[in-house]
């Protein structure tokens, strides 16, 4: 007679092995199946006819250093026999009747191997700083109308012309043809006078410091009369007379006309001593060479997308660029002080972030110091994780008009080694969000640890056998 008791568990334990085996035959046939495909789509790009391998064989050029020679090595200009001279014969003559190109002085010629039909050189280290040439590489711009260029399409490219100066970065063309102000940029605003003519005569203002006197009359001299807030002067017999909004001539005749009535000839002059104190009270206002030097004030472009001046107020910044902001702010000071320009500074420019979501190693908001490309951020973030999709890389945007935008990228193949010119390789841009999903693989193996491992088997008191469906092992 059986024990029923000590049965049950025995059938439960078979039943846990069956389903772990099950899934573990899965798992692998997808796997292979996965190689599988990876292969073809390799073999696919570098199989490729004899005819069009780029590798040309060059004759080494005599007495060009002292690089070795290989010991299978025939005599100079010839191929090396490695097992079947023969065969290494007739492809060197076959190749012998391509096009040479003129070779660099500064290198040494070690060995010429064969490659797929055609010869490879191997190149010993330059004499000189230029790098070892010729190098064949891929062009993204440069494959003869075929859309993206993969590595059937190598040729010959001027890859390190520089070598060793290559860390100092070539001349480039610059970022953006026009940088333009946007929330956040801290500007340097430098006040400069710029002691020009101007096209009208000079109004006296509140402020402004006169002389006033009479060759007929000694007692009506003033000597130093200041223009009161309200624009009026003090004089002798006359009182308050206005001196503000005036030209120094119009004064003159006005005080001539008034004084006629006590002088026959009152021969009035009138002397501007100091004049133009707006822009002494602006100069003074951004003056600070006691403190970083010079005169300037430093702004920073508030929300709104506007700027804080003296005197001004509130100066719409955000989408000009420094040129149109320095016609802007010119122009508003022209209308009430004369002499004086400013030129803006840009000192620091607002953050921009990118971040970067999912399958990655470290995720976060990561800046952008410079044009960056979506496996730039990627790499920022650590590189993508075991199970990650590079085939449905999903960037969030928003646009000019704060709408959503959305693309999906595939750089699968780009991101294993597959495709040198990625067209899916695109600039992101300021808020960007690169989201790196999860592969269908990683999903189930989620899904199956989620239900049977945390949900079924951890709810189930089940006895004397555990099953770690996620690492696929019975313990």
């Amino acid at each position: 007679m059986h024990d029923s008791t000590s049965k049950a568990p025995r059938d439960s334990q078979n039943r846990w092995y069956t389903v772990a085996t099950a899934l573990t035959a899965f798992l692998v046939l997808a796997a292979v199946a996965i190689w599988r495909s990876h292969g073809a789509a390799e073999s696919q790009d570098t199989d490729r006819p004899a005819s069009a391998a780029s590798p040309v064989l060059l004759a080494p050029p005599a007495n060009l250093g002292s690089c070795p020679e290989p010991e299978t090595a025939g005599q100079q200009g010839r191929p090396p026999n490695p097992s079947n001279r023969s065969a290494a014969n007739g492809a060197a003559s076959s190749a012998a009747s391509l096009e040479v190109p003129e070779f660099p002085q500064s290198l040494q010629i070690g060995q010429i191997e064969p490659v797929q039909g055609a010869y490879r050189i191997r190149l010993c280290q330059a004499l000189s700083p230029a790098a070892p040439y010729p190098i064949y590489g891929v062009d993204g711009t440069d494959c003869g109308g075929c859309g993206e260029a993969h590595w059937r399409h190598m040729r010959p490219l001027p890859f390190q012309p520089y070598a060793q100066g290559e860390y100092v970065d070539p001349g480039r063309i610059p970022h953006i043809a026009k940088y333009r102000l946007r929330v956040d940029d801290q500007l340097n605003l430098v006040f400069r006078l710029t002691r020009r003519e101007t096209t009208k005569p000079y109004e006296l203002n509140v402020g402004d410091s006169i002389r006033i006197e009479s060759l007929t009359d000694a007692n009506l001299d003033r000597e130093q009369l200041i223009i009161q807030p309200d624009g009026m002067i003090t004089l002798r017999l006359l009182g308050q007379v206005r001196a503000a909004r005036r030209t120094v001539e119009e004064l003159r005749q006005e005080l001539e006309s008034r004084y006629t009535k006590y002088y026959k000839v009152p021969a009035i002059t009138v002397t501007p001593l100091e004049v133009n104190t707006k822009l002494k009270d602006l100069r003074d206002t951004v003056d600070s060479r006691e403190g970083i030097g010079g005169q300037s004030i430093e702004v920073r472009v508030v929300p709104d997308g506007t700027v804080q001046l003296p005197k001004l107020g509130s100066v719409p910044a955000q989408g000009l660029t420094l040129e149109e902001l320095k016609a802007e702010i010119d122009a508003r000071y022209h209308q009430d002080i004369q002499g004086i320009e400013v030129t803006p500074i840009l000192a620091q420019r607002a953050p921009r972030y990118a971040y970067v979501l999912g399958e990655v190693d470290t995720p976060g908001r990561y800046e952008l110091t410079g044009p960056t490309t979506v496996s730039q951020a990627i790499a920022m973030s650590g590189g993508w994780r075991n199970g990650a999709n590079l085939r449905q890389i999903v960037i969030f945007r928003r646009g000019e008009d704060w709408r959503l935008l959305a693309t999906r990228l595939d750089l699968n193949g780009a991101l294993l080694g597959k495709r040198p010119a990625p067209s899916d390789e695109i600039w992101i841009r300021d808020s960007d969000i690169v989201l790196v999903p999860k592969s269908a693989i990683l999903v189930t193996a989620e899904f199956i640890d989620l239900v049977f491992q945390q949900c079924i088997y951890g709810v189930l008191p089940f006895q004397g056998v555990s099953v770690n469906i996620s690492s696929l092992t019975s313990l």
